[in-house]
């Protein structure tokens, strides 16, 4: 081999071994399936940022032990630079819109399983899905837990995501009075901070878009967390409690008695409360299914909630 040939070959393997580290974190960061594109949700500084935990990241479980509806699930961490992904309709546009919270804990989100998924079943309804990758970790302490007052930072994602959503109601064929929340686990907690928190802004005005309501037109919340104050009773989360009123959303709330994660009273809590302040709501639980399915079907009926919703949005009068 030549001198100039050793050269190059040697070269070539410097330059691989140090792309090496960079090709790895591009192939663990998410990305939307193709013909969709992450939108950020922020236009300069980001309002309460916090510094990085390390580089944004994705992890499968590849262990069929851990799979559910027997299929591997994905998480992102270390979310710094918050997202939003439009799903449009496939065929029909009824106008109706859903920005998804995927839950995880405030430390995680669970982008595929109690997200894009989400957007496979409504597409396919006439419903454009926004799904919202917003920052996690949050700064987690007794008694929140993560969730607002505790850390903003989620809240301030969801109401900007909102307030986007309507400024580009026209361009994106949506009914700007049709917008609704879905959330799951964590997101489910942020589904009723989003139904409360919605007569201003808990961050500095950035834009135009700021000035759009952030008020869901319906809402649904399946196992939420962070919701109940004491497990057994009805006291609700003070912070939802001293804001709820008549102006908060029809909500549709789902949660099974033997979730060990999110416990029953966090859903039965929230519940009485928008019952005493007159809002609709349609609560569904049931003896088994546990936590954290989204949309894969198993033995448990309470995976049957899409069939559920869909009959709900019809009878709140969002679907024709």
């Amino acid at each position: 081999m030549s001198r100039l040939r050793s050269a190059r070959l040697l070269l070539l393997c410097l330059v691989v071994f140090t792309c090496l580290p960079m090709l790895r974190a591009q192939a663990n960061t998410w990305q939307p399936s193709p013909g969709h594109t992450q939108i950020p949700i922020w236009p300069g500084k980001i309002p309460d940022a916090l510094p990085a935990k390390g580089p944004e990241r994705m992890e499968t479980t590849t262990d069929p032990k851990y799979f559910i509806g027997g299929k591997p699930s994905s998480g992102i961490e270390n979310v710094s630079r918050p997202t939003m992904t439009v799903y449009s309709p496939k065929g029909n546009n009824t106008g109706v819109a859903v920005v998804v919270f995927p839950g995880g804990g405030f430390m995680e989100l669970a982008i595929d399983l109690e997200g894009t998924e989400v957007c496979d079943w409504l597409t396919t309804r006439g419903i454009t899905c926004i799904v919202l990758k917003y920052r996690v970790p949050a700064p987690r302490s007794k008694p929140y837990w993560g969730a607002y007052p505790g850390s903003p930072i989620a809240l301030d994602d969801a109401q900007r995501t909102m307030g986007l959503v309507r400024q580009h109601a026209a361009e994106w064929k949506i009914n700007p009075h049709k917008i609704g929340v879905l959330g799951f686990s964590a997101g489910g907690h942020m589904v009723a901070a989003m139904s409360v928190h919605f007569d201003k802004r808990i961050y500095p005005r950035v834009d135009a878009a700021d000035d759009l309501s952030c008020r869901p037109d319906f809402a649904v919340a399946l196992y939420p967390g962070h919701l109940g104050f004491k497990e057994g009773t009805l006291e609700l989360n003070p912070d939802i409690a001293s804001h709820i009123n008549a102006q908060t959303p029809p909500t549709f709330l789902l949660q099974n008695e033997n979730d060990n994660v999110d416990s029953i009273w966090d859903a039965l809590s929230y519940e009485a409360a928008l019952i005493k302040a007159k809002v609709p709501v349609e609560f569904h639980s049931y003896a088994e299914g546990a936590h954290a399915f989204g949309l894969r079907p198993t033995k448990y009926p309470a995976t049957a909630w899409p069939h559920l919703v869909e009959v709900w949005l019809h009878t709140i009068g969002m679907l024709n």
